[in-house]
């Protein structure tokens, strides 16, 4: 895996990742940014919803799960200190479908945190702490 990171002035950057995906990087306001695009550590917790979702929605699917739609609300607390690495994350999934049953969903969450999400384990091993939970939502038949 590859990236490439070029400055775009201030405190702007341009991400491209190795298959040819662009980003645009910017800081906040008063460090000097534009807020042209995401900061840094946002796209860290927005890498880390799109890797467990993208396991979840696998998982589910091999279980013959009628999802309609998969959202994942992450929510992260950052140290005071500098570096301000995350302390804890939580992911809240919110699973709508038909006929879903509760025990896929969970279990599907449990295997991404625990087994196929890269970023989620790299984190937690990292020292962040990790949570997550479920609500469904049931579509009329």
């Amino acid at each position: 895996m590859e990236a490439k990171i070029s400055w775009a002035g201030g405190v702007s950057f341009n991400a491209e990742s190795g298959t040819g995906h662009t980003v645009t990087l910017d800081g906040p306001p008063n460090l000097g940014g534009e807020n042209l695009g995401a900061r840094p550590m946002e796209l860290l917790l927005m890498g880390l919803g799109g890797c467990t979702a993208f396991d979840v929605m696998t998982i589910l699917k091999k279980a013959r799960q009628d999802v309609t739609d998969c959202v994942a609300e992450l929510s992260a607390e950052r140290a005071d200190a500098v570096p301000s690495v995350f302390t804890k994350i939580h992911v809240h999934f919110v699973v709508t479908g038909r006929n879903l049953k509760e025990k896929h969903i969970a279990r599907a969450i449990q295997l991404s945190a625990e087994e196929y999400c890269s970023a989620s384990i790299m984190l937690e091993k990292g020292g962040v702490v990790m949570t997550h939970d479920y609500e469904i939502v049931e579509l009329d038949t």
